[in-house]
């Protein structure tokens, strides 16, 4: 057997996790009991209904991604769980959730089907969970993900636990990329995703206290933002701090060169107190940062990883990017 982790090689290159967090616009979250097969929605206890419908959004290349989830009860309970986390509009801070009570996941498919195509969500329900948090416990699609994943979700579980956080569910979840970060985890319905994570650094993102220093480190990007804008969103959280979070926010990269590796992104943002900003920066591909590696345990051969970073101007300052504050809403309605 291989000796080789591919989460302990990236930490020894010290790569840099962000930008690593995929880019979708809703998560469908399955509760469906443990073991899963390499590839989640061919294990046993998925219907063929769901498994059809998964290949449909794979062919029509919807920006969804379907993630079976379980913890400690899943395989005694006899209701199963469906989450729906969707975003609804661009300028936004979080995703919607939905949440349904089925008690056969034969009924999962229906569900799906009548939330993405008709738009109906009638049949959810209300919970007191507002904050779903997965971490990657799938270890037949990569080891890492079992040796790392397994031991966080535990004591994960008991730090909710003994912080009485009713309103927080954590799940161990299939997998959803970048198992050479484990232990990673999303954290909806914010839908931003974290690696390399410990229990002390887990409660600061829980309890949003401490210093957002640790972002430098446990940061892999925000799924709302594609992978470049989330490098400048990293450098906002570290200026804004925790109060980031409750911003409306919305991103695009205004203007790139023919093979990407320059580019201007935009983040504009609303405080709270309703005013509103632009922030600009040049990103670059950063081959100081891009690393060749094997993306999981079992690869066969190594990849390129392309990096990205805010433009710097000489060899160490960065360029300050552009500022803008746009007013508020009510003050700019009575100047017009």
């Amino acid at each position: 057997m291989s000796m080789f982790f591919c989460s302990d090689h990236s930490r020894e290159i010290q790569e840099d996790i962000i930008g690593s967090a995929n880019y979708y616009q809703a998560y469908i979250l399955i509760e469906c009991p443990q073991p899963w097969a390499y590839n989640a929605l061919e294990s046993k206890w998925v219907p063929e209904n769901l498994q059809l419908l998964a290949q449909e959004i794979k062919y029509n290349r919807l920006p969804i991604k379907l993630l079976l989830i379980s913890d400690n009860e899943s395989h005694r309970r006899e209701e199963k769980s469906l989450l729906i986390y969707q975003r609804e509009h661009e300028f936004a801070n979080h995703y919607r959730k939905h949440e349904f009570k089925l008690k056969k996941i034969e009924e999962v498919a229906l569900i799906i089907r009548k939330w993405l195509w008709l738009g109906d969500t009638s049949d959810e329900i209300t919970s007191e969970v507002t904050r779903d948090i997965l971490v990657c416990t799938h270890g037949s699609h990569d080891k890492c993900c079992s040796r790392y994943g397994n031991p966080f979700f535990y004591a994960a579980s008991a730090l909710i636990s003994d912080l009485k956080l009713q309103h927080i569910k954590i799940w161990k979840s299939s997998h959803f990329g970048g198992h050479r970060f484990a232990p990673t985890a999303i954290d909806l319905s914010d839908g931003r995703y974290y690696g390399r994570l410990d229990i002390e650094a887990f409660r600061e993102i829980l309890l949003r206290v401490g210093s957002v220093e640790l972002f430098q480190r446990v940061y892999r990007g925000w799924s709302i933002l594609p992978p470049p804008l989330q490098v400048l969103e990293r450098e906002l959280i570290l200026s804004h701090g925790w109060d980031w979070f409750d911003y409306k926010i919305m991103g695009r990269i205004s203007e790139q060169n023919q093979n990407n590796s320059l580019m201007l992104g935009e983040i504009s943002f609303e405080t709270t107190d309703g005013y509103h900003y632009l922030h600009q920066a040049q990103i670059t591909c950063d081959e100081s940062k891009t690393v060749t590696v094997k993306g999981s345990c079992n690869a066969s051969k190594e990849s390129l990883i392309l990096k990205y970073s805010l433009a710097s101007s000489g060899s160490e300052s960065l360029v300050i990017p552009k500022y803008v504050r746009l007013g508020h809403p009510e003050v700019l309605k009575t100047a017009s």
